[in-house]
């Protein structure tokens, strides 16, 4: 394998620090370095003295926004229970909209804790408050974060659905930015399904909206987008095109997560022109920048952590202060709640691979299960094909048999009929005209004709693609060839003669086009 190979293996790790995956409105990118480490402590500080004060909705308002820094951080855990304790605060203040935008957020966070359904009824309880409050802009945000989450669980008949409805409230609203952001998502699902050319001109028009309205991270993520729609379809040099533009447009901007993105798109591009020392150098920048986000990302977790522990030893401080007897048990408290967060975040790590192994059981499980399932419809199939075999070769000699009869009464009439006894003979004659019409027309030859198909599925149709004017008679000729049936059987299923047989196969090789020489049996077999 070459190193460049070797390196493109490393992709899905590098993608888990630089892949933003949030529903519409919500995004990552472009956070500066100094919010945790400023902004946190300050909420924490300003939220202690808001409920000191009974000040519900200040409180309310400070732990969203403590949500929001623990959720851009990955702490989703922590994260719901501040919007939580958000949630219940607008409500005693009758706050509906502030709450819809907090269900909105709860409903975020319960999509990342891989909890659906809960994040369903989040969704849908935002919509209402929406709809009563005809806030049309919260409504089509919210039909995006649920088209988004069908998208996710891959029922896209659901996304495709929501968001046009989404698209249909922004249109009617002019939000252009609402309506950029839904092309987007519409791309996204087409691009999931492998409709590339869709993907690309719904990814143009959000590309033309974002231009106008002058969203500069949006524009970004959108050329990245484009890039990747124009190298799945092998336009190597176009794609390098946006991924450039994605690229200077980040570099301005400052967007650190875009421009990994960038400079991963680029090296995949270069890779698959062949030109794989460019894909390195590309590739390595991404890879260092990566590794100042994930750096910088550690020390804003640290801050947070810290603050958290300043905050729950400062209420320790004034335990101490107000009854020292219980300094002890307060030291003590702490000490397990940190342990108690070390087995909780093992705990999680282990249930993770629990469920894992479990899953892989019950997958492997189901593989035995289709594969037995499988093993015993071929066996029954095959039995079914050996009885109705059995049943065809018992008709096939039912019929012989009985053609056998008519021409022994046949022959025997003949002699009656030779008789001089003349008041016996029109008798006779009609009797042996009977016989012989009744050689060719008997119930038996449609039920063999029915287990004939059954045995030889679409023979026939295969058989009248050389010649699709075959009568019911050579059909006939032509099913009992194929049995591999000798000419004396054959002529007497028939009700004909040696010399009759001869001619009706010569004109059976006429319809079907045969060469000279060609056999006609080994023709009809190898259908």
């Amino acid at each position: 394998m070459k190193p460049i190979a070797l390196i493109f293996l490393l992709l899905p790790v590098l993608r888990v620090f630089a892949q933003s995956d949030e529903p519409m409105m919500i995004s990552r990118a472009g956070a500066p370095a100094t919010i945790a480490d400023a902004e946190f402590p300050a909420l924490k500080d300003s939220l202690d003295r808001a409920l000191e004060r009974n000040d519900n909705l200040t409180a309310a308002r400070l732990l969203s926004r403590m949500g929001n820094q623990c959720y851009h951080l990955g702490y989703y855990p922590q994260a719901l229970d501040y919007h939580l304790q958000a949630g219940k605060l607008y409500r005693k203040e009758k706050q509906w909209q502030l709450l819809a935008d907090n269900l909105n957020d709860i409903g975020t966070l319960y999509y990342y804790n891989r909890q659906p359904q809960l994040a369903r009824r989040q969704y849908d309880e935002a919509l209402g408050l929406y709809r009563q409050a005809g806030n049309s802009n919260g409504m089509a945000q919210t039909n995006g974060r649920i088209g988004h989450l069908y998208e996710k669980q891959q029922h896209y008949d659901s996304a495709y659905f929501y968001q046009h409805k989404a698209l249909e409230i922004f249109s009617h609203t002019d939000n252009r930015t609402g309506m950029a952001k839904i092309y987007e998502n519409l791309g996204s699902i087409h691009e999931d399904l492998a409709q590339y050319d869709t993907a690309y001109r719904y990814f143009r028009q959000a590309l033309e909206l974002n231009l106008q309205n002058g969203d500069r991270p949006a524009t970004i993520e959108i050329y990245n987008n484009l890039g990747d729609i124009l190298r799945k379809t092998g336009k190597y040099q176009e794609s390098l095109a946006y991924s450039r533009n994605a690229l200077d447009l980040a570099l301005e901007t400052r967007e650190e997560y875009q421009l990994s993105s960038a400079y991963r798109d680029i090296a995949k591009a270069y890779n698959l022109l062949g030109r794989n020392d460019s894909a390195f150098y590309y590739l390595e920048l991404s890879r260092e920048n990566l590794l100042t986000i994930y750096s910088r990302e550690s020390s804003k977790q640290l801050s947070i952590l810290q603050t958290m522990y300043d905050t729950g030893k400062k209420d320790l401080e004034i335990v101490n202060l107000k009854n020292t007897r219980k300094t002890a048990i307060a030291l003590v408290i702490g000490a397990l709640l940190l342990a108690a967060l070390g087995v909780l975040i093992i705990s999680r790590q282990r249930l993770k691979i629990r469920n894992a192994a479990l899953l892989r059981m019950q997958e492997q499980q189901q593989f035995r299960t289709r594969t037995e399932l499988l093993q015993m419809q071929e066996q029954n199939l095959k039995q079914e094909l050996e009885v109705r075999s059995k049943v065809l070769g018992t008709h096939t000699l039912h019929i012989i048999q009985k053609n056998q009869l008519l021409e022994e009464i046949h022959l025997k009439l003949e002699e009656m009929v030779k008789d001089d006894r003349r008041d016996q003979k029109k008798q006779l004659k009609q009797l042996q005209q009977l016989i012989h019409q009744n050689f060719n027309h008997d119930q038996h030859w449609d039920e063999f004709r029915s287990i004939f198909e059954q045995i030889h599925q679409s023979f026939f149709d295969k058989l009248k693609q050389y010649c699709a004017t075959l009568t019911a008679n050579d059909l006939r000729l032509v099913a009992l060839l194929k049995m591999n049936l000798s000419s004396n059987d054959i002529a007497i299923l028939l009700g004909i003669s040696q010399d009759s047989l001869r001619v009706v196969r010569y004109r059976l090789r006429k319809k079907l086009n045969l060469r000279q020489g060609e056999s006609l049996s080994i023709f009809i077999q190898s259908l």
